[in-house]
């Protein structure tokens, strides 16, 4: 076999990672367009006033609500723009 057939025989299959790992990087990030740059908090700014908990790890909207005697509807009515899917740890939410 030739060197020239030998890089080409090493060459290709290396190439094509490469090109397969900037696309899988590539819709990567597409997908993630939606959600905040990774330095922000992701914190929803809870109104002034009222009584206001941190969210604990696995807490719910429904855990919370039952816990502080209110019920879903409320807690997204006191907290505009909340991701009830996306609840992180120490996000304070507001609960009266």
């Amino acid at each position: 076999m030739t060197s020239r057939a030998t890089v080409a025989r090493v060459a290709a299959p290396a190439a094509f990672l490469l090109a397969v790992t900037v696309a899988v990087l590539l819709v990567r990030s597409g997908l993630r367009a939606g959600e905040r740059p990774a330095g922000s908090s992701g914190a929803v700014v809870a109104p002034a006033g009222g009584q206001t908990v941190s969210v604990r790890a696995g807490d719910t909207l429904e855990r919370i609500a039952a816990r502080h005697g209110t019920s879903v509807a409320e807690l997204l009515r006191l907290n505009p723009g909340i991701d009830p899917i996306g609840l992180r740890a120490g996000r304070r939410i507001r609960v009266k």
